[in-house]
């Protein structure tokens, strides 16, 4: 489905003389740089992603007069090499579009689906870690089909030579970085020992990821140069057959028995399952915030929605001048409380429940929720009643994991793509795909291991066949009060993503930051419970005073935790001056373009 956008014109056509390129290699693994270099500005198009080999890959595409779809492509390509605890073949991802040419913004939804034996009982009894780390947890990949379709629908380079970097790397070698050597070996301390494992319970991911040695169990050091030919001729498969080439023969096949054969517990996903996937372009959900236009997905991801909500309650109070000041972040607490109690009561697939979409973006209805907010914190908010029609449904108790990056792209052309893609908590569900290179993903955990409430009422979010999980992926993009294309956003981060994604806007929107300053302001939210303080991170995020601010809060009524909130937020700002870009140092994020 698509909605009809006006066209970019003028200054933000993005389609100035050619610049300087802001990128055009960094070293693998190489440390972004500290948040005082300031924002990236390029005239033509830029790319931001989680890692510089990824953003790389991407400005080589729009060099060659690629669209943001194309590169988008290339993007995906190399990020589930260098950056796979975080996406890949093996996942999922929801992308937003915006034709510049037509004025349309359409939203890609390439959700993992439950294979069709799954029950509502599927995880019944399990933990979270026991369901995670399981054959049962895998859903139907979305992320290959997912390629394919941007490039045919939005594409305009040969789709071969888009895999090009992606193949080099994987034959040739890259360098791991600091962060996946850190989550490998986060992982591995969980274990028992290193005989007695279920993390990298998997030999092919344990020998890939490790020294494969059973004797000090360690992750392979950061700086290492790896390769993975395994990788390369999957990329290869993908780039001569398409993605039927991943669906279905031999690929398919090696995704079936790796589920079905897991060394924990095994899942039940079939050939035909994975034959029968299809992207699904669903309606943008946009709402207004103050004069601007903001696009994202909507069910069966919640990020849309929430972020709307969060923006549309904000709408109603001032927020003051700081955006690290006492009353905005009890504000924005606020403000996530009632959002986050309405996410967990009626968000689900579509396809499967009623979804008060329009009632929970309705003016008045974010009216009546503002006016639940006073001065003191209201503690665990009540989800409100929507106008509209839904379904019966009993409140989600658990959430989803991190396991997430984040790409933002403005092409020549004045195309912008948004796109968060997953393989859900780190390394997904720990197993590589035989002969494949790959990960699976642990999507189904998004789903309620409850199917019913304490009153037997069922939970929208519950699993279903063929269902696909709820999410908070918020790949967003935003138009300024004439209609013009002005910011392009998105982040991971689980849950926390829709309050990394809604401060982002803010931050640019309402206290005038530009992208790079906006990523680096110290995060805080609340989803309902603790109201979350980021501490600051030299040389990475802005300093300020998190025990004072703390304090202030607990004045307040609110129960406060300070720790890390690791958000990988990639921001394109389009100005009369050209595209501005900013790139999270929590992670490799880096900006690349020209």
């Amino acid at each position: 489905m698509t909605v009809t956008r006006r066209t970019v014109s003028g200054a933000t056509a993005v389609v100035m003389a050619v610049g300087a390129l802001a990128l055009t290699s960094a070293p693998a693994g190489a440390r972004p740089p500290a948040p005082t270099d300031g924002p990236v500005t390029t005239q033509r198009e830029m790319v931001v992603t989680a890692n510089p080999l990824a953003t790389a890959a991407g400005v080589k595409v729009l060099r060659q007069g690629g669209t943001a779809a194309d590169a988008a492509v290339a993007v995906q390509a190399v990020l589930g090499l260098v950056e796979p605890q975080s996406s890949g073949l093996g996942g999922g991802a929801f992308a937003v579009w915006y034709d510049a040419d037509t004025g349309e913004v359409t939203t890609y939804d390439a959700r993992e689906t439950a294979p069709m034996a799954a029950t509502e009982d599927r995880f019944a009894g399990l933990s979270f870690v026991t369901a995670w780390q399981s054959g049962l947890s895998v859903g139907v990949p979305g992320t290959p089909m997912l390629m394919e379709t941007l490039h045919d629908e939005q594409g305009q380079r040969p789709w071969p030579t888009l895999f090009t970097d992606g193949i080099r790397l994987a034959q040739g070698g890259y360098a791991v970085t600091d962060r996946t050597a850190d989550q490998v070996n986060s992982l591995l301390a969980l274990n028992p020992s290193c005989t007695d494992r279920l993390f990298f319970r998997d030999p092919t991911a344990f020998e890939y990821f490790t020294n494969g040695s059973a004797t000090d169990c360690a992750a392979v050091p950061a700086g290492t140069r790896v390769q993975n030919p395994d990788y390369a001729d999957t990329l290869r498969t993908l780039r001569s057959q398409g993605a039927a080439g991943f669906y279905t023969g031999d690929l398919a096949d090696a995704v079936v028995e790796a589920v079905t054969t897991d060394p924990a517990i095994p899942g039940d996903m079939t050939l035909a399952d994975l034959a029968a996937y299809e992207v699904v372009e669903r309606e943008p959900v946009c709402h207004d915030y103050r004069g601007h236009e903001v696009c994202g997905m909507g069910p069966p991801s919640s990020g849309a929605l929430a972020v709307g909500q969060i923006l549309g309650i904000l709408e109603n109070v001032d927020l003051g001048e700081d955006p690290l000041g006492e009353e905005f972040v009890h504000l924005f607490a606020q403000a996530g409380r009632l959002a986050f109690a309405d996410r967990n009561l009626y968000v689900g697939d579509t396809d499967y429940v009623t979804v008060p979409v329009e009632g929970m973006l309705d003016e008045d209805y974010l009216a009546s929720r503002a006016a639940l907010i006073t001065d003191m914190d209201m503690g665990t908010a009540a989800p409100g009643t929507p106008p509209g029609e839904f379904d019966p449904t009993a409140p989600q108790t658990n959430d989803e994991g991190a396991g997430t990056s984040h790409v933002s792209i403005v092409d020549r052309y004045g195309n912008a793509l948004s796109m968060t893609t997953t393989i859900e908590s780190s390394f997904g569900n720990g197993v590589m795909v035989p002969g494949g290179g790959f990960l699976l993903n642990n999507e189904l955990t998004d789903f309620s291991f409850a199917p019913v409430g304490a009153d037997g009422v069922p939970v929208a979010n519950r699993v279903e066949p063929g269902k696909r999980p709820r999410s908070s992926m918020s790949p967003t993009i935003v138009f300024d009060p004439a209609g013009d294309l002005e910011l392009v956003t998105g982040s991971p981060g689980g849950s926390s993503i829709i309050g990394y994604t809604a401060q982002s806007i803010v931050n640019v929107l309402d206290f005038g930051l530009d992208p790079q300053t906006a990523v680096d302001v110290p995060h805080h939210q609340n989803r309902n419970g603790a109201t979350n303080l980021e501490a600051p991170i030299p040389g990475v995020t802005l300093d300020y005073d998190v025990e004072a601010l703390a304090a202030a809060l607990e004045a307040r009524g609110h129960p406060v935790s300070i720790g890390t909130l690791t958000s990988g937020l990639s921001v394109i700002q389009v100005t009369d001056d050209g595209l501005v870009g900013g790139a999270d140092h929590r992670r490799d994020g880096t900006v690349g373009g020209r």
